[in-house]
């Protein structure tokens, strides 16, 4: 890619996108055999997802010194899925560095006390880079517990449907053809 067209201005503009933790997805799925038991994506796999989307992996123009990732939004938080027992056995530690200090909480207890959007928060945490970029990128996480939220109007459209609800694709595929007779 040349740098006189890629990288330009727009190649590092943010772009928001829309992830849901409790509507299932075919390709984040766990089972993929029978299209009806198609399961919402594990926490591992959502926050795999949103952490590519935070750092910019999935843009041309990444590199791992700029920050060139997108804003990510994911709603239904209070719906996350596990697999197995890790919900009632999971830890999570924290520590204040004063001897005899060191605290353990449960993922189900976490989940009561701050919602599965923090749950979210620490899985996406663990998978971004250990730098100095890292609480920038995590700040541009909005975890919300329900559908709604007041990024609506931001999040990335093709022909009035937002990416990823459902009939996204005939969108795209409709303006594609209409620029195809265009030319």
């Amino acid at each position: 890619m040349s740098q006189t067209v890629g990288l330009t201005r727009l190649a590092y503009s943010r772009v928001w996108h829309h992830v849901s933790a409790s509507t299932p997805h075919p390709t984040l799925s766990t089972i993929k055999a029978p299209a009806s038991a198609v399961t919402p994506p594990s926490l591992g796999r959502l926050a795999s997802r949103i952490a590519v989307l935070l750092m910019g992996k999935h843009k041309p123009v990444w590199d791992p010194s700029t920050d060139c990732g997108d804003y990510v939004v994911a709603t239904g938080c209070a719906a996350l899925y596990t697999t197995g027992h890790k919900k009632w056995r999971k830890l999570y530690y924290r520590h204040n560095t004063r001897p005899g200090s060191l605290r353990s909480i449960t993922m189900d207890n976490l989940m009561e006390r701050h919602g599965g959007a923090e749950v979210l928060r620490k899985a996406v945490s663990g998978m971004l880079p250990k730098n100095r970029l890292r609480d920038k990128r995590l700040a541009r996480l909005k975890a919300f517990e329900g559908d709604a939220h007041p990024y609506k109007e931001n999040i990335v459209r093709f022909g009035g449907k937002a990416v990823g609800s459902e009939g996204w694709e005939e969108a795209v595929r409709a303006i594609r053809e209409g620029d195809k007779d265009s030319v």
